[in-house]
């Protein structure tokens, strides 16, 4: 595989790590390297490349850079799968992964009921002495943390959160109050920090920031999340139809 790459060939007008990073992209691109595969060691591609270790760690660092592929330490470095969330249905986060065929997690950062902030109550509706559910969480994906959401949910929607698992959905259709439509909003951002320490990226890294709020089909609000999507392995895809 490796010994196809067109491996950088004296372009004296563009540094070595950059040669070697897009001879790597155009071989990714081009299939040979499938989305999920480890690229060859350091090692391998300085001895195929005839290139130092300090060029070939900056190229795949530029690479890394931009969202191709992902450094897992203790692992390697692997070319980064892309996930098309299909920004027109109501889905959640376990339902599309679990449809991929990747194993869900979570990781709970807190999980509680208690009285709404004056924004909460606002966002969902209620008046300000109503209990809600506030619930944070990484959202995990084949082992690896794909988001961050923060949820606010009336609590008589979710009155009992030890049976809330991985899926916020699943729990509220238990007691019959699975959103069938909502608004969602999508923008992009950088990673602060603790985002990117959370989700194993670099700082200042891209992100997606989502803002979503269901309804019940008699209007009542389900659920306001805001939730930050890794830049480097999502995109949201809308079809378009003829108006």
């Amino acid at each position: 595989m490796t010994r196809d790459i067109a491996w950088p060939a004296g372009d004296a007008d563009t540094p070595l790590y950059l040669q070697l990073a897009r001879s790597l992209r155009d071989h990714i691109g081009s299939g040979a390297i499938a989305p999920g595969a480890a690229l060859p060691s350091e090692r391998d591609i300085s001895n195929l490349a005839g290139l130092s270790r300090v060029t070939v760690r900056k190229g795949i660092q530029q690479l890394i850079d931009e969202g191709i592929v992902v450094r897992k330490p203790g692992s390697g470095t692997f070319v980064a799968t892309r996930i098309e969330a299909r920004g027109a249905l109501l889905t959640s986060f376990s339902d599309d992964a679990r449809a991929r065929g990747d194993a869900t997690g979570v990781v709970w950062i807190y999980r509680n009921h208690a009285p709404p902030t004056e924004e909460e109550a606002a966002a969902l509706e209620v008046a300000p002495d109503t209990l809600v559910a506030r619930l944070g969480r990484v959202r995990l994906s084949g082992g690896d943390p794909l988001a961050i959401e923060h949820a606010v949910v009336p609590a008589a929607f979710l009155p009992d959160l030890d049976q809330l698992h991985d899926s916020l959905y699943a729990a509220l259709e238990v007691h019959g109050f699975r959103p069938v439509g909502g608004t969602q909003r999508v923008r992009a951002s950088l990673a602060t920090a603790t985002e990117a320490g959370i989700l194993s990226i670099e700082p200042q890294s891209e992100v997606l920031r989502i803002e979503r709020r269901t309804r019940l089909a008699d209007g009542r609000i389900v659920e306001c999340t805001r939730s930050v999507y890794r830049g480097d392995r999502y995109e949201f895809v809308t079809e378009l139809n003829e108006g």
